[in-house]
């Protein structure tokens, strides 16, 4: 009779380093330096931690540069492989994949898994982000290209900068943050002819109903900032919706170089 297989031993993953068991600190790189209790440290340890913050930059300008047209996909880390939002994301990454983008999600389970499974089985490249958690996450195994940040700002950057487009599927708290972050990106124009895309009606209609119910008659936004938000179920209107944004972008582009 076969021993069963140990059971992995936990771990977290620090930039380039990967720490397990009694070796990994109660705190998060994040933590350390957003705490305000941890004043004592400010003018002893902010310097060189600008100096790594700076590294993080660097590795992910250099390792995504010569990505092709990517789209960043977000969603719920606890999404079980059995749930709508699951296969939702396994068939989105499909037809991203077959459309000619490179997807871009956090690495680490649950939706972000499913869109990189799907990516990965269609032939496309598979893109992963993670973060240093206070609980064990680390990076799927269907990611092709993987890098571990410890700063939340550094990695959101990379999200932003390397994506054509969002695709936002129904999440918790950090899957709105990074839903708002790029609506108000597109809003103030940071970034210009940028899609964000909603899939799950159901999930994301009360939102919606709240934000055109609420937030516009009380004037907190315009008619026209309605518009940034798509939202569909079908995965083809979704990325028929990102190849037409990009298209127009490039017509765009085109008549402003002949002006």
């Amino acid at each position: 009779m076969s021993e069963p297989k140990p059971s992995r031993p936990r771990e977290r993953h620090r930039g380039m380093v990967t720490l397990r068991r009694d070796a990994i600190p109660p705190s998060t790189a994040d933590q350390r330096l957003l705490d305000s209790h941890l004043r004592h440290e400010w003018k002893t340890k902010d310097a060189w931690r600008a100096l790594r913050i700076l590294s993080e930059f660097v590795e992910g300008f250099d390792t995504l540069a010569d990505v092709p047209p990517a789209v960043s996909v977000f969603g719920s880390a606890r999404s079980k492989p059995e749930s709508p939002e699951w296969r939702m994301g396994e068939d989105l990454g499909g037809a991203l994949a077959r459309a000619g983008y490179a997807v871009i999600t956090g690495g680490g389970p649950g939706v972000m898994e499913a869109a990189n499974k799907g990516v990965a089985e269609a032939g496309g490249l598979s893109i992963g982000l993670g973060i240093e958690l206070p609980f064990e996450q680390g990076l799927n195994e269907w990611v092709d290209i993987g890098i571990d940040f410890r700063y939340f700002f550094a990695r959101k950057t990379m999200f932003v900068k390397y994506a054509q487009a969002f695709v936002v599927l129904p999440g918790g708290f950090g899957t709105l943050d990074e839903l708002f972050e790029a609506v108000t990106l597109v809003q103030t124009r940071k970034v210009t002819r940028f899609p964000v895309v909603l899939m799950g009606i159901e999930y994301w209609s009360g939102l919606v109903d709240w934000i055109r119910g609420t937030m516009l008659p009380d004037g907190k936004i315009g008619p026209e900032d309605l518009d940034l938000l798509f939202l569909t179920d079908d995965v083809d209107a979704a990325v028929q919706h990102i190849k037409e944004a990009a298209g127009q972008l490039e017509e765009d582009n085109k008549l402003g170089g002949g002006s």
